[in-house]
């Protein structure tokens, strides 16, 4: 619940291993602007598999049902994923870092709340605009202990809440994997994360990924780079088992 409305979620647990019992790390998978959707719940269950229960809740819950917000055309296909990112703007703008703020300590809530998740550090995954609510969970709750950003837009702006500014109260290890040439991440932009980080004293890899567009780890867009979408699951899983 965040709000007065439902913020429905995916829920992903590892399908294998131990069957004593034993509770599981959590990890919070913040979207990307597509919205919830099966691929997602590819990548939730793919992190679950490595030893985590994963939390993916819908952060547009206030414009509608998950269902309702995603596409019904193929974003693989020419042209598609443009016309679909022209009625998704209003959205990403309507989620601000005011509402983020209210948002991501209920979404935290209910990760914790979940059986099976383990008592202790959390961690959290973000793509595209879900790597500004990744950031900004680390800086709003200590127990966050590792924060991965991937293709993410607008980690830094002239904004007094910009989401770079929340490294300041943060905790956590974080690994950034730019795209390459991202107008929404810039190489300036990415030189004033870098820099926040270091100021912050966090342990941290923030790289661009040379010749990977934006969207690269989104298989079921024109934006699917298959080979940098596989170097962020392997940059991921060495994070998670690092830090939880």
């Amino acid at each position: 619940m965040a709000g007065s409305s439902v913020a429905e979620a995916y829920v992903a647990r590892p399908s294998s291993g131990p069957t004593d019992g034993a509770p599981h790390p959590g990890v919070v998978f913040f979207m990307d602007a597509i919205g919830l959707r099966p691929r997602i719940a590819e990548m939730c269950q793919r992190i679950a598999d490595w030893g985590y229960v994963v939390l993916a809740p819908n952060a547009f819950y206030r414009d509608g049902r998950a269902e309702d917000l995603a596409p019904h055309a193929d974003l693989r296909e020419p042209g598609e994923r443009e016309a679909f990112f022209e009625g998704v703007m209003p959205r990403v703008r309507g989620l601000t870092g005011e509402r983020a703020a209210h948002d991501i300590p209920v979404y935290l809530a209910a990760l914790r709340q979940l059986p099976g998740v383990a008592d202790g550090p959390v961690g959290t995954t973000g793509y595209c605009m879900g790597a500004r609510l990744a950031v900004r969970a680390a800086g709003l709750d200590p127990e966050v202990a590792a924060v991965g950003g991937f293709h993410g837009g607008g980690l830094v702006t002239d904004d007094e809440d910009s989401p770079h500014h929340s490294l300041r109260t943060a905790m956590a290890e974080f690994v950034f994997g730019h795209a390459d040439q991202d107008r929404s991440m810039p190489a300036e932009a990415v030189a004033v994360l870098g820099q926040a980080l270091a100021d912050a004293g966090l342990t941290s890899r923030n790289e661009v990924y040379a010749g990977a567009a934006h969207g690269y780890s989104m298989a079921d867009t024109s934006m699917y780079d298959e080979a940098a979408t596989e170097r962020h699951f392997t940059e991921l899983q060495a994070l998670f088992a690092r830090a939880l």
